[in-house]
């Protein structure tokens, strides 16, 4: 009997342990469909194999904005030669977040980008491990969600790529779409200051117009005993003024008043040449008078011969004591040697387009040089050509003028490469001065005089110099840093600020109607438009940045 009470249960139990049994296997071969159907790195088991597909602090990879998480890879694998990687440890966008746990990275899923950027954001595609292709949309430019433009590479030396383009060049091309704030002024290139202009080292100064400022000049006319009496026109009986009262204002940008305590300042113990024509000795003496005015103790800047006059060709020298400097000139009015030897038919005057003037030897150890040569060019001799121009031994029967000019500029460029130092001195060459006769040549009646107000309509200014497009083509050969101080056309304007009639004072009417026929206006009044030369000579100066002339 109980044996049948014990044998009771196991009947009872055999059909249910097979029952369960079965349900145990059918349980695991439904799991192992399940496991099998749903890929390993898919959104169901990411949790579980999160330690797998972990990216190391060092990985070049990136923390993408996407659903499904690429195949793991070893950190230090390469990316495809196509495809660019940018780091972004440090963004975040929307609420895709990023956690560091053990050396391993967990993600929330991010929202879909918004569509006006999507719109305009590319999408650039990578293989993960099992050679499936999957695209990662690219970071808008700017601000995306709590995303900032300068999280988006983690070191800015850094030239990573998206689409075969750096990241420099990508941020260039989208710098003006959506909300950027970059810090650049569109299509300026420039710092964007607070009046919505670029900053002065960032663009064109000499591309602009001349606009009224009462607080002009710079120093009082009649005031500097240093100005050529042919320039002086305020002690010379010009009845207006002003013509002393504007400003160049470039366009999109403001240029530095000429502050002549920190001109001098930073051209304590050195020597800032002129070389070149009356043209540039007018941009001389304008320097002295504006750095002159600036000193209390004007006893302590004088002509080191103690020289008034500077008409003469030679070497004029002024010394600011106070600052242990110098400014000077040097008359070369070609660059290149005038020479002369007897001939059968007498003294035969020549142009050596292919040797220095001898004058080099007062300013080869300058450490700024201010160079220009122009309109001694324009005279009868040199502008005919005829057995004027010598090469060697060779004295050209006929060249043209353009062409002479060339070749002498080609020896002044040769010259500078040779001797100059462009990591002591800084070398400037000024442009073109524009001249204003009308009816006529300064040789045979032209006149300006009654000239009061600059030029406003454009279609009035003449075409830029020949001589200026010869002269950017051979700074384009020269391997020494030339600053070309462009300023034909800011002195294409200024009709009315020439000495004209004024180059002396008057005593009688009958004088004053002889002069008429004789008029100054090639060169220019001081105070006046050389002024603004010096200006844009400190401003470039600045923007160069040379030794003490560091910002």
């Amino acid at each position: 009997m109980d044996s049948k009470r014990l044998a009771l249960p196991d009947q009872l139990l055999a059909p249910r342990r097979k029952s369960f049994l079965l349900w145990v296997g059918a349980s695991l071969i439904m799991l192992s469909l399940l496991f099998l159907a749903t890929p390993f790195k898919g959104r169901i088991v990411t949790p579980f194999v999160q330690g797998f597909n972990s990216v190391t602090l060092n990985s070049s990879l990136v923390s993408w904005p996407f659903s499904h998480f690429p195949s793991s890879r070893n950190s230090t694998t390469s990316s495809p030669t196509n495809v660019g990687v940018v780091v972004l440890e440090k963004t975040h966008v929307g609420n895709f977040s990023e956690i560091r746990q053990n050396g391993s990275f967990g993600y929330e899923q991010a929202p879909a980008l918004p569509k006006s950027l999507e719109g305009r954001s590319g999408n650039f595609t990578d293989s993960g491990g099992d050679g499936r292709a999957f695209e990662r949309p690219h970071l808008g430019i700017g601000e995306i969600g709590n995303a900032s433009l300068s999280s988006i590479v983690d070191d800015a030396d850094a030239k990573r790529s998206t689409e075969g383009k750096s990241v420099e060049n990508f941020i260039a091309e989208n710098k003006n779409e959506g909300n950027e704030e970059i810090g650049k002024f569109p299509g300026g290139g420039g710092e964007q200051g607070e009046d919505n202009t670029v900053s002065f080292e960032k663009c064109d100064i000499f591309d602009g117009k001349w606009v009224r400022d009462d607080s002009k000049p710079y120093y009082p006319p009649g005031s500097c005993p240093y100005v050529d009496k042919d320039f002086d026109c305020h002690l010379n009986g010009r009845p207006d003024d002003g013509f002393v009262k504007w400003k160049w204002q470039p366009n999109g940008c403001d240029i530095p008043s000429l502050n002549a305590t920190d001109f001098l300042e930073r051209l304590r113990g050195k020597k800032l040449v002129f070389v070149g024509d009356s043209l540039n000795r007018n941009m001389w003496e304008s320097l002295v008078c504006i750095l002159r005015n600036s000193i209390r103790k004007k006893k302590r800047v004088y002509e080191i011969s103690g020289r008034r006059e500077f008409k003469k060709k030679g070497f004029y020298s002024f010394r600011f004591e106070d600052y242990k400097c110098t400014v000077d000139f040097v008359s070369s009015p070609f660059l290149v040697r005038e020479s002369s030897f007897k001939s059968r038919n007498g003294t035969l005057e020549t142009l050596r387009l292919d040797l220095m003037d001898q004058t080099t030897s007062m300013y080869h150890d300058a450490d700024v040089l201010v160079f220009n040569t122009g309109h001694w060019w324009t005279h009868e001799k040199t502008s005919r050509g005829e057995d004027y121009y010598q090469e060697g031994n060779y004295v050209h029967q006929r060249l043209k003028v353009l062409e002479a000019y060339k070749r002498a500029l080609l020896t002044w460029a040769r010259w500078i490469d040779k001797n100059i130092d462009s990591n002591r001195t800084m070398v400037f060459f000024r442009g073109y001065s524009v001249t204003h006769f009308r009816g006529g040549l300064w040789s045979s009646g032209g006149q300006c005089h009654k000239e009061t107000e600059p030029i406003f309509n454009t279609s009035y200014l003449g075409k830029y110099p020949s001589k200026m497009r010869a002269l950017q083509h051979v700074l384009q050969e020269i391997k020494t840093p030339i600053v070309y101080l462009n300023i034909s056309r800011l002195t294409a304007y200024r009709k009315d600020a020439h000495p004209s009639i004024y180059r002396m004072a008057y005593k009688t009417a009958e004088e004053r109607t002889a002069a008429e026929r004789s008029q100054d206006c090639s060169h220019w009044c001081l105070p006046g438009v050389p002024d603004t030369w010096n200006e844009l000579l400190y401003a470039s100066m600045l923007k160069v940045g040379l030794g003490s002339w560091k910002k």
